[in-house]
């Protein structure tokens, strides 16, 4: 009986290996991309906060989060064609290649898109590039849609664009990418909230010593 298990796991293994190369350098590529962005963004508002270097390079709060925001599109713009140059280098799962599966990548990817491009609309260029570290504080909390279905619909809504592209591929590489955007998003999360909501309480308490 442990014979046959065994058998069971090599031959599971090396089906696995067929379809993914865990040491193929454009899979390796996107991982590192993936991680960076949070990772660079986090840092760079974190640093804002503390010495206003970017206020100061770009002459105001508004224009150091344009400038940084600016950043940040352009570091996902090479963070998805890294995800999709790593799909397109390894093999499609079989199983995954139907209409079926097809249509429901679709699905999921429009769904994504709106949840960002509604977050994105709610929170404003400055809302949603972190403005809160510039200094530029909102005034009420937004409530609205996206955010009274789920916490943090741009990041969730960011992932299942990644998952219905990697449905729409048939691509399993893109499957285990788009688990590593959930996970670096969700450690993000951990940072970010509990960040954030220190500088709010720092207003708050600045206006009630007013």
């Amino acid at each position: 009986m442990l014979g046959m298990y065994k058998l069971v796991d090599t031959s599971v293994m090396v089906d696995l290996q067929k379809y993914i190369d865990l040491t193929d350098a454009d899979f390796c590529t996107a991982i590192l991309a993936i991680i960076f962005n949070p990772f660079f963004w986090n840092i760079a508002a974190r640093f804002e906060h503390k010495t206003r270097f970017l206020t100061r390079l770009c002459q105001s709060p508004y224009n150091g989060c344009y400038f940084l925001g600016t950043l940040i599109i352009l570091l996902n713009i090479c963070r998805s064609h890294c995800f999709t140059t790593a799909m397109k280098t390894q093999p499609k799962l079989d199983i995954l290649d139907c209409i079926t599966v097809y249509y429901m990548g679709l699905i999921i990817l429009v769904a994504g898109t709106v949840f960002v491009v509604c977050s994105f609309y709610a929170l404003g260029f400055v809302g949603t590039f972190l403005g809160d570290y510039f200094g530029i504080l909102m005034d009420t909390k937004v409530t609205g849609f996206p955010f009274n279905v789920m916490d943090n619909p741009m990041y969730w809504g960011s992932t299942a664009n990644h998952f219905g592209w990697a449905l729409l591929n048939a691509s399993p590489v893109g499957l285990i990418l788009t688990a590593v955007v959930a996970l670096t998003y969700k450690v993000a999360i951990m940072f970010e909230g509990p960040f954030t909501e220190e500088i709010y309480q720092e207003k708050e308490k600045l206006e009630k010593n007013k």
